[in-house]
C-alpha cells in the first residue's frame, strides 16, 4: 500500500493529470519516510475518497505531487459511534484517540468530569486538542480511512449531555436502574447515532451518574471486570463493531 497522507486543501476530483503542492505537515511526514521523486502515495482530504499520486519534485522545503485518478472508496463503519471520553493523564488520551479512529469512531469529546486528574483550561486546552486532532489524522493515514473523525473542544460534563443524543454511560456498578448490556443496548437503536460515556481513572460520582441519567443516559456494562478508562471505550468499541459493524 501506498504511503497515505491528509491534505487540508479539497483534492480534485477529475480532469487528470494534476500537479498538487503538499503542505507542510505532509512534507513533514513524507520526508520522516525519505520518499523520493517517483514513489507512490495516496492523498485524502476527509470527503470520503482518495487520490492516486506520485512525487514529481522535491526540494528541502517543497513536494508537489501529480494527481492520476480519484477513487470513491468507503472504509468507514456501518456504526456512528461519539466517544465522550473523560480527560485521563499522561499519553493515555492520545491511545484512545488512536485506537478509538482505527476501531471506527465518528467523533472523541474529552469532558472535565470531578474526578479527572488531568486539568487543562485556556491556550493549554487549546493547544492539547489541536495535538489529538494531529493524532486523529495520523491515525486515519495509518489505518485507511478517507474520514477523519472529529476531536471536540474540552467541555464540562454537563455541558455535553445537553446535545449528547442516545447515551449510554459505562459504569461497572449496578444500580438501582439495573444496567444492562452493551450489545442489548446498541440493538435497540440498531442505524442510529449513539453516544458512549467513558469516566477517568476514578471513575465518575454518583452525582454525575444521576445527572447522565436525568438526561437520558442508560446505564451500561460489558462484562463483570473493571476496566480502566484507556481500556472501557476502546473495549466496547470493538464489541460493537463486531456485532453491529464492520469487524469478524
Amino acid at each position: 500500500m501506498a504511503p497515505r497522507f491528509f491534505c487540508q486543501a479539497r483534492l480534485p476530483r477529475s480532469d487528470f493529470p494534476k500537479a498538487l503542492a503538499l503542505d507542510e505537515t505532509a512534507v513533514q511526514h513524507l520526508r520522516v519516510l525519505r520518499l523520493a521523486v517517483g514513489n507512490a502515495v495516496t492523498l485524502f482530504d476527509g470527503d470520503d475518497g482518495e487520490a492516486s499520486a506520485f512525487i514529481k519534485t522535491i526540494d528541502k522545503k517543497n513536494v508537489s505531487v501529480e494527481i492520476s485518478a480519484w477513487r470513491n472508496i468507503s472504509r468507514e463503519s456501518p456504526l456512528t459511534i461519539t466517544l465522550m471520553q473523560s480527560l485521563a493523564t499522561g499519553d493515555k488520551m492520545d491511545l484512545i484517540i488512536q485506537k478509538a479512529v482505527e476501531l471506527g469512531v465518528t467523533a472523541v469529546i474529552p469532558v472535565r468530569a470531578a474526578r479527572s486528574t488531568l486539568k487543562l483550561d485556556g491556550e493549554r486546552a487549546d493547544k492539547r486538542v489541536a495535538h489529538w486532532r494531529g493524532v486523529a489524522i495520523a491515525a486515519s493515514e495509518q489505518c485507511g480511512r478517507n474520514v477523519v473523525a472529529s476531536i471536540s473542544a474540552i467541555t464540562s460534563l454537563n455541558e455535553s449531555l445537553i446535545s449528547a443524543g442516545i447515551l449510554g454511560i459505562m459504569h461497572p456498578e449496578k444500580t438501582a436502574n439495573a444496567s444492562v448490556s452493551l450489545v442489548n443496548w446498541a440493538q435497540q437503536y440498531r442505524g442510529e447515532p449513539l453516544t458512549l460515556l467513558i469516566g477517568p481513572e476514578g471513575g465518575f460520582t454518583d452525582a454525575e451518574v444521576a445527572l447522565a441519567v436525568g438526561h437520558g443516559a442508560t446505564v451500561i456494562n460489558i462484562g463483570k471486570r473493571v476496566l480502566r478508562t484507556e481500556t472501557a471505550g476502546l473495549a466496547a468499541l470493538a464489541i460493537l463493531q463486531s456485532h453491529l459493524g464492520d469487524l469478524g
